[in-house]
């Protein structure tokens, strides 16, 4: 058997080379994603946000107000990465945190009128980077949806559960 039919068989048969780094599906994954958070970075930072903190925003915008809780569930992100994006928006002047009257517990994010107003210029971007992306909208729309469903299939794979969005308030 030559070293491209070796490369036929199952992945981790006996005796069978390692797949090369080019040919593992996380790989070409991270690649991608690095690839498009980089595309969006000379956009955003004329506008002062890092890719993350335009993330907050973007539910912010959908939403209009929204719990930490939410925000987290909706980014898939835990609080100790979720909770420093939000205190550094508020600090420039784009969100305000404040605990909801009838549930002190809960915290909740809106935004200002300065960060509402940004939503304005922020418009381009996604268009900038999906002409960046090369795709057809058909591309595009059949990605993402497989995106989609790998990340749902191997949510549910490891917790048994779905990833949950953002609730409406």
């Amino acid at each position: 058997m030559s070293d491209d039919d070796s490369r036929a068989s199952a992945p981790g048969s006996p005796g069978e080379a390692p797949l090369p780094l080019e040919d593992h599906f996380c790989f070409t994954l991270y690649a991608a994603s690095r690839a498009v958070t980089n595309a969006y970075r000379p956009l955003l930072d004329e506008l002062g946000l890092t890719y993350p903190q335009y993330l907050v925003m973007v539910v912010l915008w959908q939403h209009g107000t929204a719990s930490v809780k939410d925000l987290v569930a909706a980014l898939q992100l835990d609080y100790g990465t979720v909770t420093p994006l939000i205190k550094r928006l508020e600090a420039n002047g784009l969100l305000r945190r404040q605990r909801r009257a009838d549930d002190e517990r809960v915290v909740e994010v809106a935004l200002t009128p300065q960060g509402t107003a940004l939503s304005q210029n922020i418009r381009a971007v996604p268009l900038a980077v999906g002409d960046t992306m090369g795709l057809t909208p058909e591309e595009f729309t059949t990605a993402q949806s497989l995106l989609r469903r790998v990340t749902a299939n191997v949510h549910r794979h490891t917790t048994g559960t779905q990833p949950t969005g953002v609730s409406r308030p």
